[in-house]
C-alpha cells in the first residue's frame, strides 16, 4: 500500500487518490488508469463517515462505493476536488455540500444496463411462473402442477414501469418481446423526450391500477422514499406482481408484507430491500409467493470491468481539469 507522508503537497497532474471502500476482489484495472495518469491510489476499508474524514484526508481524489461521505466530511477532505463514485445513484455525497466547497462528483450511469433489465424480467418470469416455488416442491419429492396456484398468461399481460430512463426502457424492449404492453410513469423526462414505444402514464396511482407487474425504476431521493407504500400496493391488481430492482427504500417493506399476506397483490421479486442483508426473522423470507436476490442485478463480469474503468476515467478527467462524461453536480469552482 503506498503512503504519502501527511503535509506533503503533490502537483495537480500527480494525485493522492483514496479508495474509501469498494466490493471487487481487486483494484488492479483502476490503478493501472489512475498510475499511469501519475496518480497514486491508496486503498482504505472505510466503514463510516468518520473513517472517511480521519483516513482520506490527504487525498484531492476519492473512489467511494456504499459508505457515506456527509458534508463534514467533505468538509474536513481539504484538498479533495473530485469523488467518482462506484455505481450509478450518488445519494452516498453530499451534493449540496460537494458544490459549495467545489469537489467534481462523477457517477457510472451506464455500465449495468443490461444486467439490470435482464434481471428485472428474470424476476417477472420467476414469480409470474412459480419457478422457485415448483424447483422447491420437485426437490421435496411434491411432483404438482397445479401446486403453487394459479398462473396466467404473459402475452397480452400490461408491464407498468416506475421510471423511463435508460434501465426502464431497456426493460420495456426486452418485455415487449414477450408480448408485454407497457406503460410508464415518470414525472421528469418531458414530452419530447419520452420513448415512443412506452406508453406514458399520468401519476403512479394509475399506473399501478392498471398493471399487472409493476417494476420500481426510480432513483433514491427524499421524495422516493416509500413511493410504493400502502396506498399504492391497494390500487394494485389482485393478481399483480411488484419488481424492485433500483432501491430498497423506495418500497414500504411492512405494507409490502401485509399486501401480500392479505391479497391485496399476488406477489414480488425483490434484488433490493430497505435493510441489506435481510434479518433471518423478516416475514419477506417466508413468503412462498416472493423471490428474493441479493442485490446482485447489477452483476456480471463484464459490468464489473465497465464500471472500475468508467470511474476511474471520470475521476482522471476531474483531476486533469477537464469535464468529466458523467458529472453529476455544478461546483462553484474548483479547489486548488
Amino acid at each position: 500500500r503506498d503512503v504519502v507522508k501527511p503535509g506533503c503537497r503533490r502537483s495537480r497532474l500527480m494525485a493522492l487518490v483514496a479508495v474509501t471502500d469498494h466490493p471487487f476482489p481487486d483494484l488492479a484495472l483502476v490503478r493501472e488508469i489512475l498510475e499511469l495518469a501519475g496518480h497514486t491510489v491508496v486503498e482504505h476499508r472505510c466503514q463510516t463517515a468518520d473513517d472517511v474524514a480521519e483516513r482520506c484526508v490527504e487525498a484531492e481524489g476519492l473512489l467511494n462505493t456504499y459508505v457515506p461521505v456527509p458534508g463534514a466530511a467533505l468538509s474536513a477532505l481539504t484538498r479533495c476536488r473530485a469523488i467518482a463514485r462506484f455505481g450509478i445513484g450518488v445519494d452516498t455525497v453530499d451534493l449540496k455540500a460537494a458544490d459549495r466547497l467545489g469537489i467534481t462528483v462523477t457517477n457510472v450511469p451506464d455500465y449495468c444496463t443490461r444486467e439490470v433489465a435482464d434481471h428485472t424480467l428474470g424476476l417477472l418470469l420467476a414469480v409470474q411462473r412459480r419457478v422457485v416455488q415448483f424447483d422447491r416442491n420437485v426437490r421435496s419429492g411434491r411432483w404438482d402442477v397445479f401446486a403453487a396456484g394459479p398462473i396466467r398468461r404473459l402475452d397480452g399481460a400490461s408491464l407498468g414501469l416506475v421510471g423511463a430512463g435508460r434501465i426502464p426502457r431497456a426493460v420495456a424492449r426486452r418485455a415487449e418481446a414477450f408480448g408485454l404492453r407497457v406503460r410508464a410513469y415518470d414525472p421528469y423526462v418531458r414530452e419530447e423526450e419520452w420513448p415512443p414505444h412506452i406508453e406514458r402514464r399520468a401519476t403512479l396511482d394509475e399506473l399501478a391500477a392498471e398493471s399487472d407487474f409493476l417494476s420500481v425504476h426510480a432513483p433514491a431521493l427524499p421524495e422516493t422514499h416509500h413511493m410504493i407504500d400502502e396506498r399504492v400496493l391497494r390500487r394494485m391488481r389482485p393478481h399483480a406482481i411488484l419488481i424492485n430492482t433500483a432501491r430498497g427504500a423506495l418500497v414500504d417493506s411492512d405494507a409490502l408484507v401485509r399486501a401480500l399476506r392479505d391479497g391485496w397483490i399476488a406477489g414480488a421479486g425483490l434484488d433490493v430491500l430497505e435493510r441489506e442483508p435481510l434479518d433471518a426473522e423478516h416475514e419477506l423470507g417466508t413468503l412462498d409467493e416472493v423471490v428474493l436476490t441479493p442485490h446482485t442485478a447489477f452483476y456480471s463480469e463484464e459490468s464489473l470491468r465497465e464500471l472500475q474503468r468508467k470511474a476511474a476515467e471520470q475521476l482522471r478527467a476531474a483531476l486533469s481539469g477537464e469535464r468529466p462524461q458523467y458529472l453529476v453536480n455544478s461546483p462553484r469552482g474548483i479547489r486548488s
